[in-house]
């Protein structure tokens, strides 16, 4: 029998504020030692399938060997540790992937690595300020409490940003078609537009 016991006296906020530095910047915070992983990587050894190019992202060039047939999605969490992309349906269904490619969201999942030579990737690594400072987005989603387990946040402010400068965020149903496509299990649409309409009124996307 199993008698080892569990502290349950910990304060349940510290939970609440795990959650919220994770879902902000998809991924969970790393200690200082573990910056210099996060540092752009040196070129991989090509293998005789694998030529090398570079990918640019979140203001970084990487320098990459992979298979063609590699996709955006696989590319940023396998080969560039950036697991803030998430992998959820793989199908281009749930939204989870998004990232901005050129400023415009798109599915990671359904994109290859290899096109995006010469353009220009953001994930929710990339948008906070180098000096911890939250992008407007990230700031009207913790103000709106939008999100509840997180999974689904890194692709929801990506595409909340794509759909603002889109030009698509005009009302609140504007703002429920032109984000369908990112789901969320937890239900917490109607914060999603409330932050979204936060940070359009403040002129930013």
């Amino acid at each position: 029998m199993d008698t080892e016991k569990h502290d349950t006296t910990a304060p349940s906020s510290n939970r609440r504020r795990f959650l919220v530095g994770s879902a902000l910047s998809g991924t969970v915070p790393f200690l200082p030692h573990e910056a210099e992983a996060r540092a752009p990587l040196a070129a991989r050894p090509p293998g005789d399938a694998a030529p090398g190019f570079a990918l640019h992202v979140n203001a970084h060039v990487y320098q990459v060997a992979l298979d063609p047939r590699t996709t955006l999605l696989d590319a940023l969490r396998e080969h560039l540790d950036l697991t803030g992309v998430k992998k959820g349906c793989d199908h281009g269904q749930c939204g989870a992937c998004t990232v901005l490619v050129e400023g415009r969201r798109e599915l990671s999942c359904l994109s290859l690595a290899a096109s995006m030579q010469g353009r220009e990737v953001t994930t929710i690594e990339g948008l906070a300020t180098p000096d911890g400072r939250l992008h407007p987005m990230q700031q009207a989603f913790m103000n709106h409490d939008a999100f509840q387990c997180g999974y689904c946040t890194p692709g929801q402010i990506l595409s909340a940003i794509g759909c603002i400068r889109e030009g698509h965020a005009g009302t609140p149903v504007d703002i429920r078609e032109y984000m369908s496509g990112n789901l969320c299990r937890c239900a917490a649409y109607p914060n999603i537009v409330a932050a979204i309409e936060q940070a359009r009124d403040q002129g930013e996307g």
